[in-house]
């Protein structure tokens, strides 16, 4: 299969370089400088430094040669973009079939990508969205990983998913498209929860304790938006959720450890080098949850931190010093 990645960033990256030996992949980089490097090196030396390219994978930063014949349209850019790739791509004369890999709401418009690509996309264009607990090196270095890959036809989903399924990507096909998608956004304010949890110091039980009834806010929002309780039971809903809060890898678990130390949002985000979507989801978190009426608390900590100048040690202390609930009921707090 002709495949176009379209994003050079680290997951991006990893999926191309993990597809490349069973398809024809090409990898779209924005940046003609960046393309350039990484064709002279063969290696992304900004993103995944000692991952050496297979020789098969092809690179490009011409995005009309890399629409161009491809049989599938892998979108591997933040949120915050995924709306201008998509309108170029809707101007194509070939309804392309389209998976996105981003993970978070829209700025201001606080929507989910699919709703994004519903917007921008024609209907005839075949659409999926691939989720998971992975991480791009581990993905790049062709450690065994699973994802979701939910779209409103089951059928393209079980098509593609057989396509891109490998011994070291297995690929679980879903028509929960929502319930994929909410557990991807949550999961990385939760995982600067934990993070924020773990630079105080606060132990491997808080963790646990934080992790669970993170996962209760997460079934919460994602039921009250319209998916399924399984699914976020599942790889792109706990499975990620657990991966992204204790991994080391995490870049969002980075954010709130460092937020722990007291120091400023802008220097940590300047520190990373990398785009931490926790950060601008959380602020979309709350005002859907505020909308919806749905109680949040832990998401809620962590947007305070973020924009309302709250200390990581008195977020901490307010979330501790709730009044205790029954841990199943509907209306559980």
């Amino acid at each position: 299969m002709k495949v176009s990645v379209l994003g050079a960033g680290a997951w991006g990256t990893a999926l191309a370089i993990s597809l490349a030996p069973r398809h024809q992949v090409t990898l779209w980089a924005r940046d003609v400088q960046q393309a350039t490097a990484m064709q002279s090196s063969r290696s992304n030396l900004r993103y995944l430094p000692d991952m050496p390219f297979p020789q098969a994978l092809q690179l490009s930063s011409d995005m009309d040669a890399a629409l161009a014949g491809a049989e599938l349209l892998i979108v591997a850019v933040p949120v915050s973009s995924l709306r201008g790739i998509l309108q170029r791509i809707a101007a194509m004369p070939v309804a392309t079939p389209v998976i996105w890999l981003c993970k978070g709401f829209e700025a201001k418009t606080s929507q989910l990508p699919h709703q994004i690509v519903a917007e921008t996309l024609p209907a005839n264009f075949p659409r999926a969205v691939l989720s998971g607990p992975s991480f791009a090196q581990e993905v790049a270095r062709g450690l065994p990983t699973a994802l979701t890959l939910a779209s409103g036809d089951i059928e393209f989903a079980q098509r593609i998913a057989q396509e891109l399924h490998h011994s070291r990507l297995r690929i679980y096909s879903s028509n929960d498209v929502v319930g994929v998608e909410v557990g991807g956004a949550i999961k990385n304010v939760l995982a600067i929860a934990a993070g924020i949890s773990d630079g105080l110091h606060l132990g491997y039980n808080a963790r646990a304790a934080l992790l669970t009834r993170g996962l209760a806010e997460m079934t919460r929002l994602g039921l009250q938006l319209g998916g399924k309780a399984e699914t976020l039971g599942g790889l792109s809903g706990a499975g990620d959720l657990i991966l992204t809060c204790t991994g080391d890898l995490s870049r969002n678990r980075k954010v709130g450890m460092l937020l722990a130390q007291k120091r400023e949002l802008v220097d940590i985000l300047n520190e990373l080098g990398h785009v931490a979507e926790g950060v601008y989801t959380a602020r979309e978190v709350h005002q859907v949850a505020q909308r919806s009426g749905v109680e949040m608390p832990i998401c809620e900590a962590v947007y305070r931190v973020l924009y309302e100048q709250l200390t990581a040690d008195k977020a901490a202390e307010s979330l501790l010093s709730r009044q205790p609930s029954n841990e199943f009921y509907q209306d559980s707090k």
